[in-house]
């Protein structure tokens, strides 16, 4: 099944959180969006594995993604290694994305800037012949390399090199990353741990991305926006399509 965006996130809210906005844009435009999860999020100050694999499973419905799967990599401690980078590869070739979005260079969280490096390098090593990947089958994949690696914006209020207007979809980004009940503040989610606290469970919590999101799409004449930084410089054949 081949998707126009892979979007691609080290935990399973990754992003909602970053980029759902962007992705219901582009899905009104008739593109289709495969999301891939690396961990399980086990590590997680609130809800389980099982729980979070639920609520992605969910907000990928709620989203009407292609598909969304996870490579199950060990939370917090997953490494730079040939076998995380072949599995990257392998939902590469097998979906052949126009387009990957992934975590943030840098942020707060160490797991973003080290799933940054390995998604990055994964999409340019997936289109190198004398890398093999194989299908369930045990099918060569044909070699695929993804044509844009943009990096979504998270906790960090890092420089965007561009901005998505997400304008009319700020309250359905808000509605997707509620999927997520054991993460957030959701009072009526009264099976979940609710004693336990984090930095994204307070109530003040989604005040705060929808202050992030005008802070990045303000400069940029937008209401709401997602910023993202790009590993090189973007070209443009048009002036008149840069507002």
């Amino acid at each position: 099944m081949k998707v126009d965006i892979l979007a691609i996130g080290v935990h399973p809210d990754d992003v909602e959180l970053s980029c759902s906005g962007t992705l219901l844009r582009h899905m009104d435009q008739g593109k289709t969006v495969g999301l891939l999860d690396l961990t399980r999020g086990e590590l997680g100050t609130r809800g389980t594995a099982e729980i979070r694999d639920q609520e992605a499973a969910d907000a990928a419905e709620l989203l009407g993604a292609s598909f969304r799967k996870n490579l199950e990599m060990e939370d917090g401690f997953f490494s730079y290694h040939p076998d995380n980078i072949k599995k990257i590869i392998a939902i590469i070739r097998e979906h052949q994305p126009e387009i990957v979005l992934c975590n943030a260079v840098d942020d707060r969280h160490p797991d973003h800037g080290r799933a940054a490096k390995l998604t990055a390098d994964a999409c340019f090593y997936s289109g190198l012949v004398k890398i093999p990947t194989y299908d369930a089958e045990g099918n060569p994949h044909e070699r695929w390399r993804p044509k844009a690696v943009y990096h979504y914006i998270q906790d960090f209020n890092l420089k965007p090199d561009f901005v998505v207007d997400i304008s009319a979809y700020m309250e359905r980004k808000l509605y997707l990353v509620k999927a997520f009940r054991s993460q957030f503040y959701v009072p009526e989610a009264k099976e979940y741990e609710q004693e336990l606290s984090s930095p994204i469970s307070s109530k003040s919590f989604m005040d705060f991305l929808k202050a992030k999101a005008a802070t990045y799409g303000r400069p940029a004449g937008f209401d709401f926006g997602e910023g993202f930084t790009v590993p090189r410089t973007p070209g443009v054949r048009d002036l008149f399509q840069l507002s």
